[in-house]
């Protein structure tokens, strides 16, 4: 059997090892919040904000953000239906209800015109889900917002790399957030982040992500409110700064690994890849295929293709409404056609250019080109 390719496995040297190795040793007590601190600064600096808070996850800062501003029950917020669950399970929990919107065809993001139509009185977000790495039209998105005065949340937990004409994903909006779970460009195992320009936001998240007590309080064991404790250990804090050292490396070679599919792949009728338009650059954290319906290639076949030749490969995000807790919406069009004929690619940093041959030739060999 040829050897088998993952399609994500993070990329841990020595530097990471070590500075987890001296949290464990020696990040207690006073200490204890060393490496996450570091960490906070690193990233807030990398990204051009203000303010930034480690969480236990993105879900947790997401959480932790909507909570912030004031977002509760009877209250709407809107959303791609083509998502992870994680972007929906927050608003759940706060007793809001998630509106799913269609998806643009082209860069599977948001639709801003589908957005719009969705407004109504009890809408109190809107979040903007840079899919794949791939980028929503942040002018539109902001500009709507701002016209209605609503909030335009980022969620680029798969979007570390990517600007949008000069801006980095997530610095954009009221706040962002990211994920740093073993699958994205920059890992800490698990974990996430919470940045924002706004200095009473981010205020607040901190006082809800202590469990409510408020910071400056003399009062041993006194909260203010019922918080969140969404924490970041240090431990995991400290691989992340040997990841964010390393940052512009991890995020050029994902980079790379996209060009190189978009060479064997990218010319070929019928295959669309994520889209780079002028002015954008894409983190590439997931290169992915979308095959076009004439072809008459779905999923499945792709999937027992990848199987057959031992690659690992990803199927597109479901769409939310298609899952049991919400409500069907096969009206949004492109977020229920595209995932039956789209696939994402082996993509992790340490990949050859050979086996990228391999997988790019599997999807040759399905439409009838020469692999």
């Amino acid at each position: 059997m040829k050897p088998r390719i993952f399609y994500t496995k993070p990329s841990i040297t020595e530097l990471e090892v070590r500075y987890a190795a001296d949290a464990a040793a020696n990040g207690w007590g006073d200490q204890c919040y060393a490496y996450i601190h570091r960490f906070e600064d690193m990233f807030r600096q990398h990204l051009g904000v203000q303010y930034a808070i480690a969480t236990s996850s993105c879900t947790g800062a997401l959480h932790l953000g909507m909570a912030a501003l004031g977002i509760g029950p009877g209250d709407e917020v809107i959303m791609a239906d083509t998502n992870w669950i994680a972007t929906a399970a927050p608003i759940i929990h706060l007793g809001a209800k998630p509106i799913f919107v269609d998806i643009l065809a082209n860069s599977w993001c948001i639709d801003p015109e589908k957005i719009e139509a969705a407004i109504t009185p009890k809408t109190k977000a809107i979040i903007a889900v840079h899919l794949y790495g791939n980028l929503c039209n942040m002018d539109r998105l902001l500009a709507i917002g701002e016209k209605h005065g609503i909030p335009v949340i980022e969620d680029a937990a798969e979007a570390i790399g990517s600007i949008w004409h000069g801006q980095r994903a997530g610095s954009m909006g009221k706040f962002g957030t990211f994920s740093f779970h073993g699958t994205k460009t920059v890992t800490t195992g698990e974990g996430g982040m919470f940045v924002t320009n706004d200095s009473a936001l981010y205020e607040k998240v901190l006082t809800l992500n202590n469990h409510g007590r408020a910071q400056g309080q003399k009062k041993q064991f006194w909260s203010d409110m019922v918080g969140f404790k969404y924490k970041m250990s240090n431990i995991e804090a400290a691989i992340g700064c040997g990841q964010l050292e390393r940052i512009e490396e991890l995020i050029s070679r994902k980079q790379d690994i996209f060009r190189l599919y978009r060479k064997f792949l990218g010319g070929i009728d019928g295959i669309a890849l994520n889209p780079e338009p002028l002015g954008v650059t894409i983190g590439a954290w997931m290169p992915t295929a979308v095959l076009d319906p004439q072809l008459k290639v779905n999923r499945e076949m792709m999937l027992a293709a990848f199987t057959a030749e031992n690659i690992d490969a990803r199927v597109f995000f479901w769409p939310l409404s298609s899952l049991p807790p919400f409500e069907a919406k096969p009206s949004n069009y492109h977020a229920w056609s595209i995932p039956d004929r789209a696939i994402n690619l082996p993509s992790y940093h340490d990949i050859s250019d050979q086996d990228i041959v391999r997988v790019s030739n599997v999807l040759k060999r399905l439409i009838n080109v020469g692999a």
